[in-house]
């Protein structure tokens, strides 16, 4: 009984420490369940709330009006995903990568009317088709282009290409027609010495005829768009605006002083690794730079290991590109440089920014340019369709080497692949790595800048714009099966005149500079005459 009573005495005395501690315990789990429901609330309620378009993404506050704002990783839209199976070739490269993507450039439109100064334009020759063109164009808008003068033959004339290249804002597509050719004809540069010495010669001479011509009628075009500044390049070239703010053209144009008339841009070689390039513009980052980027001592002092067992320094050309202000009796004196009827223009040469020329940087470049060229492949006959030596030395061997063995002189001639020889003039700063070219070329391919193009362009030309493309594929055609070149048979009507006015001309003629040819750099020759001197 006893016990009895003690257990119960004692049962009240036991329970009470639970009992007294349920009060926290409860007040702890409360707490836990807000903290835990409170931030999923907040996450539900901002959910619902972007969903219905109440609240605006962050994340699109820097992104173009109408972009589809992609995330990386993010799929296209069927279209830009369905290009990259496109029939073209010219599309194959041009799609998606399977890699990751960078949604910045999505959908941009490049806008060509923008109302940022200075204005910039830049007029071409081509007859390449969009895998090499897109990228040329768009990395030129994305530093500061807004206007091209597109002057096309060939793959580049053919309606695949053309309508595409016809649907980009800010592209003027100009083919070459019988009209074009008849107007050209009438040109005042025939009656004009300056140029006279390259005239009625084959190949390349022809062509930096018609280059000048071209140049001409882009000067008229640049000057009725309000352009200010207008630059003749190559679709194997690239404007590395190094030495500005930032890097962009524009700005590296709005600080040139503006008692400057026109701004040379040297150039530099690329110097590839491999012999199995594709696409340059994603593939080289090594680049030879010019002579005048380099001090002098440097230059002549390793001049033997730059010129890698080659005629000269550089593969071709030297002597740089050039931009010039849009004024009145503006001409072109060449394709590297710019001139006026009336005076000697004011001219600068930058100190950082440069041309980039990704020359011979594909095997098959080798094959290509012979095929544009109808000379015997000797070294009489090279001499009257080349300037350079070794253009010329590439043409005889791409005309009568296997193609193994074509193979083997490409590597030994054109391919850096000794690792001591690179970093030995890497630190001397004759060979630099440039990457941002690349980058950005890689980010607009990546972000379906140019499967979107291709994809959003009409399916057929109007038929005035059609019978256009098939009037300039005829033209080109024939100006490569006639033994006459387009520019002879264009001037032979007008050589008569021509000479009857040179007696005319001379005094004039002495204020005239001659056309700049593309030149290759300083010799070992140049450096002794200069120590002689």
């Amino acid at each position: 009984m006893t016990n009895h009573h003690h257990h119960h005495l004692h049962a009240p005395l036991r329970s009470a420490p639970a009992s007294s501690s349920s009060s926290p315990q409860t007040f702890t789990s409360k707490l836990l369940l807000l903290l835990t429901l409170l931030p999923l609330s907040l996450a539900a309620l901002a959910f619902i709330l972007q969903w219905r378009g109440g609240i605006p993404d962050p994340t699109t506050r820097w992104s173009p009006p109408g972009s589809h704002h992609l995330f990386p990783g993010m799929d296209a839209s069927p279209l830009s995903s369905a290009v990259v199976h496109s029939s073209s070739s010219d599309c194959f490269n041009l799609g998606r990568s399977a890699s990751p993507s960078i949604p910045y450039y999505q959908n941009w439109k490049f806008d060509s009317a923008s109302n940022l100064r200075p204005k910039i334009c830049i007029t071409t020759s081509t007859s390449a088709g969009l895998e090499q063109i897109l990228p040329w164009m768009f990395y030129h808008k994305v530093i500061g282009v807004i206007t091209f003068f597109l002057f096309v033959e060939g793959k580049a004339a053919s309606p695949e290409v053309s309508k595409v290249l016809e649907s980009i804002p800010g592209v003027k597509v100009i083919y070459r027609t019988k009209e074009l050719e008849e107007q050209q004809a009438k040109s005042r540069i025939w009656n004009e010495t300056w140029l006279s010495s390259f005239f009625y010669k084959p190949c390349n001479y022809e062509l930096f005829v018609k280059q000048s011509l071209n140049m001409e009628i882009a000067i008229v075009l640049a000057r009725d768009a309000g352009m200010d500044w207008i630059i003749h390049l190559d679709t194997d070239e690239l404007l590395h605006p190094a030495g500005a703010k930032e890097y962009s053209l524009r700005q590296l144009l709005l600080d040139v002083p503006g008692n400057v008339d026109m701004v040379i841009f040297p150039n530099y070689e690329s110097s590839i690794e491999r012999d199995d390039i594709k696409e340059p513009f994603t593939e080289v980052s090594m680049f030879k730079r010019n002579y005048d980027h380099v001090p002098k001592d440097t230059y002549f002092g390793m001049y033997k290991e730059s010129v890698h067992g080659n005629p000269n320094y550089f593969l071709t050309y030297g002597n740089g590109k050039s931009a010039a202000r849009v004024q009145d009796h503006l001409r072109p004196n060449g394709a590297h440089r710019w001139h006026n009827y009336m005076k000697t223009p004011n001219e600068v040469k930058f100190e950082e920014a440069a041309v980039l020329h990704y020359t011979y940087a594909r095997f098959s470049d080798l094959t290509s340019r012979r095929d544009r060229c109808h000379c015997k492949p000797t070294k009489e006959d090279v001499k009257r369709c080349f300037m350079l030596d070794f253009d010329r030395a590439a043409f005889i061997i791409a005309s009568t080497a296997t193609k193994e063995e074509m193979q083997k002189w490409y590597h030994e001639h054109i391919v850096w692949d000794d690792k001591e020889v690179k970093l030995k003039l890497l630190r001397k700063g004759i060979l630099t790595r440039i990457y941002a070219p690349m980058a950005i070329i890689q980010g607009l391919r990546e972000s379906g800048v140019f499967s979107s193009v291709i994809a959003s362009a009409p399916t057929t030309l109007s038929k005035e714009k059609f019978l256009l493309t098939i009037d300039s594929s005829n033209s080109s055609r024939a100006a490569t099966s006639e033994s006459l070149p387009s520019s002879r048979k264009i001037g032979r009507s007008r050589e008569s005149k021509a000479t009857a006015r040179k007696a005319l001309d001379i005094k004039a003629a002495e204020f005239q500079e001659v056309a700049v040819p593309p030149l290759s750099p300083p010799g070992m020759d140049d450096n002794q005459a200069s120590v002689e001197v």
